[in-house]
């Protein structure tokens, strides 16, 4: 399986980690070997860092309905999807890189047996930091998030990162993890 399931809590840089690799990547023209799944969601399109299909609940409504979606769940308020279009490179020969979530790991298992998870974490102290510096919630539900926060079941061919050091530097330690796990040596460079 080359679907790669990307987890973490929040607060833990997933998003920045994904596009400082997005961009590597690109910077390496390394097309079709590593692919990076658009998500849907049901937000706005400014409200992210993330380049996402951005829609209204109606309309994801309508595209689960019509099974439009490999993968969807509700997580934060929020209805995420990832079409089957979006997993074709996988079938073509490249690694698919999902942006997925926590709650809904089981049910990826299930649906992609197989798959790699690559959970990213980083010290407690440190996503306490972040999420309240980032000033979206009160103290009381970084709390909660941060009880959420624990660590879930890895598989022997799960990865692992930690990212509580510089962007850069959890950038190249999650290029090289990559490189071992897909042997996709551009990654490195």
């Amino acid at each position: 399986m080359r679907l790669i399931y990307t987890v973490g809590p929040s607060g833990v840089g997933k998003d920045s980690l994904l596009n400082g690799l997005r961009q590597h990547v690109d910077a390496m023209q390394m097309r079709p070997p590593l692919h990076f799944a658009q998500r849907t969601i049901t937000r706005n399109h400014d409200k992210s860092n993330e380049d996402h299909e951005a829609v209204n609940l109606p309309l994801f409504a309508k595209l689960q309905e019509e099974n439009a979606f490999a993968l969807a769940w509700v997580a934060n308020g929020l209805h995420y999807g990832v079409r089957h279009t979006e997993l074709q490179p996988k079938g073509e020969g490249a690694w698919v890189i999902v942006n997925g979530s926590r709650t809904y790991l089981d049910e990826a298992r299930m649906r992609f047996p197989g798959l790699t998870v690559l959970y990213i974490t980083a010290p407690i102290e440190l996503l306490r930091q972040r999420l309240l510096d980032r000033g979206r919630e009160s103290a009381a539900d970084i709390e909660q998030r941060l009880l959420r926060a624990q660590s879930i079941l890895l598989g022997p061919h799960d990865l692992c990162l930690s990212n509580g050091g510089t962007l850069e530097a959890s950038g190249l330690a999650l290029r090289q993890l990559l490189v071992q796990h897909t042997g996709l040596a551009l990654l490195a460079e």
